[in-house]
């Protein structure tokens, strides 16, 4: 796979694992039977999404700089790297909120 098209998939998995968990946060709204709590099933993914995006992004930027003449990848390697690193980001405060959550009713 070229530069450019793993920078553009860096993209793609950063918007994934960006928006996975708000979407799995307001599918609860829309439910009766899936509660806030089953949202917690999407973070796992949203942390896959991340890695991946932040893995294809690191390659895209090493395979542009090996590269004599550029392949103008770097942009959207910066753009998937950053979208990548807030999914991560978002998944492990999600990790926090449910291991807290899970804490306050072993309490109880």
């Amino acid at each position: 796979m070229s530069a450019r098209g793993r920078a553009a998939w860096s993209v793609v998995l950063g918007l994934l694992a960006t928006l996975t968990l708000p979407v799995a946060i307001a599918a609860t709204r829309y439910s009766e039977s899936y509660d806030l709590l089953h949202a917690g099933f999407a973070i796992p993914l949203a942390a896959a999404f991340g890695v991946a995006a932040v893995v294809l992004a690191r390659r895209a930027r090493a395979l542009d700089r090996a590269t004599v003449t550029g392949t103008g990848s770097g942009k959207a390697g910066r753009v998937g790297r950053l979208l990548g690193i807030l999914g991560l980001c978002l998944a492990a405060s999600a990790t926090i909120s449910v291991a807290v959550y899970e804490v306050l009713i072993a309490i109880e």
